[in-house]
């Protein structure tokens, strides 16, 4: 009678077991199918609008020579990249935006450290970092320009100025607001404060700190920009202020369509770092 009620019950675990693992494959499935129907919608979208772009312009519902078309910038770019001119401006601000950015990490994670090391400087600069976060940033730009001159090091200073406010403001509140009881328990242990840091204050800020990384990567990009129209000769900001100059609004416009294009490469790439962090 036992063997039977066991065998019973093994029969409709694996009953229940099986459709919980068909269920799981549905989902999965769905889930596939889902993300690829986003892709692809998203795919349609842009192309249907390049098109819309292309007729409107070859049919005279727009002006080319304020809207210019899809071909002509497609066929400018392929001039530009064949003498090597927009390479360059390209390659010179992505370089001043990863120096920005990378300064922009390293200086905000060192600040933030001291200030959480010493709560009491972090509570007395706190509203100056708020003021100068509230700030508009455009209007830092003329005041650098005066105390440097024109040149790489304003340009980075201008994408520093848009993000490390923030930075430093958001890396030390979520510093302070880590989990009292872990701390507790390394202080107990006797653990020094620098290993309540290393152990459990920095590791349980990362996806934090990722996530600021993705917002500040934009935003040095925008401080780059900021700082070429004002102060640059060369890089992609240079560039949409002098096309806008001699009217080269396809110049402008290819300018402003490659900064989109580096704008989704690198929150892709900060997105699959952050996947992979948590995973």
């Amino acid at each position: 009678m036992k063997t039977r009620k066991s065998d019973t019950y093994k029969k409709s675990y694996s009953i229940v077991a099986a459709a919980e693992t068909l269920g799981q494959q549905q989902f999965i499935k769905h889930q596939k199918r889902h993300k690829l129907y986003i892709f692809w919608s998203r795919i349609i979208l842009f192309v249907a609008f390049l098109a819309l772009w292309q007729i409107s312009a070859n049919l005279g519902w727009i002006d080319k020579f304020y809207f210019s078309s899809p071909s002509e910038i497609g066929a400018l770019f392929v001039h530009d990249i064949k003498d090597k001119s927009l390479l360059t401006h390209i390659g010179i601000t992505l370089f001043e935006s990863g120096v920005s950015f990378l300064l922009i990490i390293l200086c905000s994670l060192l600040i933030a450290t001291f200030f959480w090391f010493y709560p009491s400087l972090g509570k007395l600069f706190e509203p100056f970092l708020i003021v100068l976060n509230s700030l508009p940033k455009s209007a830092l730009a003329p005041l650098i320009i005066v105390w440097l001159g024109t040149g790489l090091r304003t340009i980075i200073l201008c994408g520093m100025s848009v993000g490390i406010f923030g930075c430093i403001l958001n890396l030390y509140q979520s510093f302070s607001q880590t989990d009292p009881e872990r701390l507790k328990l390394i202080e107990t242990l006797g653990g020094t404060k620098m290993q309540a840091f290393t152990k459990v204050v920095f590791p349980g800020n990362i996806p934090t700190f990722i996530s600021l990384s993705k917002v500040n990567i934009g935003l040095a990009l925008v401080g780059v920009i900021i700082g070429e129209f004002l102060a640059g000769r060369r890089g992609l900001g240079y560039l949409i202020i002098y096309g806008s100059q001699v009217f080269k609004l396809d110049m402008v416009i290819l300018s402003i369509a490659i900064l989109c294009a580096i704008a989704m490469l690198i929150y892709g790439i900060l997105n699959y770092i952050e996947q992979k962090s948590i995973d």
